[in-house]
């Protein structure tokens, strides 16, 4: 990623340019909790959500990222769109083009779709979750929650559990966390872990013990039941849940002071006991509100480079 190319994912992305835009974030955070809640600082600019599948907390996150940097926003639906009426993915982006929109935000159910338009489009794109590809402002979001909590990196267990074959924000999270130094396992059923993982950097487990053995940060992932397909992968939600669930009593083979994180939406019962979503050691909600200072660094970072970002860090655009 450069100042002006647009974040199609994190793998390849360094360990700078991650923490310079966990910095940014960091500072923004503060202006979520001014009376009020903007800056001038993306005034002029034109950001479009273009979202071709269901989303709540991403959507609306990136919204309102851009809204408190002052930004115009305009959001797409796809269900309202010309898509119904057969008009191609590549005809929709190039007319949302024309409107000159400085940032393209998109989600789309194909893996690779952002970087098919980012190689075809003159604005800069952001991939808000492609498929079973990646999801990067969510793991820049979860890097700067436990970065609040922990401070740094190094030495840290990191637990990601559950539906690893089919979730975007596993490979996220996982280029982020080996990147800047922590040690990342992975479980799930074997039907539910892709072949040749590892070479990511992560151990893998079909089993939720060993990963969560002194592990400093637990990420639950749902069951992706809209990307399974005919072919059922696991017994029964209730097997799965015995078997892959978290429950308090599991939760204590991990840290004393271990947190809990869940991208959402949650199906609590299923990958996640409410008392332990619910419980002291979860961060979720935080999640979500630093999901907006994530975005609007990412927003940032695109709309005026790193020396934009410098000057932001130096408190000279504040």
């Amino acid at each position: 990623m450069s100042g002006l190319s647009g974040l199609l994912g994190l793998e390849g992305v360094g360990a700078d340019t991650l923490l310079t835009l966990l910095d940014l974030a960091e500072s923004m955070r503060d202006v979520l909790t001014r009376p009020i809640k903007k800056v001038p600082t993306l005034r002029g600019k034109s950001v479009i959500n273009a979202f071709f599948e269901p989303s709540t907390r991403t959507r609306m996150s990136f919204e309102y990222a851009a809204k408190v940097l002052s930004a115009d926003v305009m959001n797409f639906s796809a269900s309202n769109s010309s898509l119904t009426k057969g008009e191609t993915l590549l005809d929709t982006a190039r007319t949302l083009e024309a409107l000159k929109p400085d940032i393209l935000v998109v989600r789309h159910g194909a893996s690779g779709a952002p970087h098919f338009l980012a190689s075809r489009l003159g604005c800069a794109v952001v991939n808000a979750g492609d498929g079973i590809h990646e999801h990067p402002t969510q793991a820049l979001l979860d890097l700067l929650t436990v970065r609040e909590h922990r401070g740094d990196f190094d030495g840290l267990a990191v637990a990601i559990i559950g539906d690893i074959a089919h979730s975007r924000v596993a490979r996220s999270a996982i280029h982020g966390f080996v990147t800047l130094g922590a040690s990342v396992r992975v479980a799930g059923p074997r039907t539910m872990l892709p072949i040749g993982i590892e070479t990511l950097g992560v151990e893998a487990f079909d089993r939720v013990e060993p990963a969560l053995e002194g592990a400093d940060v637990v990420m639950m992932l749902r069951i992706q039941r809209e990307r399974l397909g005919a072919v059922p992968l696991f017994p029964t939600l209730r097997e799965y849940s015995r078997v892959f669930g978290l429950n308090a009593d599991r939760l204590r083979l991990a840290a004393d002071d271990a947190l809990v994180m869940h991208p959402g939406p949650m199906n609590k019962g299923v990958e996640i006991a409410p008392d332990v979503a619910d419980g002291p050691w979860s961060v979720i909600l935080e999640q979500v509100t630093n999901g907006v200072a994530a975005r609007m660094a990412v927003l940032y970072l695109l709309a005026q480079g790193r020396a934009g970002a410098d000057a932001w860090l130096k408190g000279g655009l504040r």
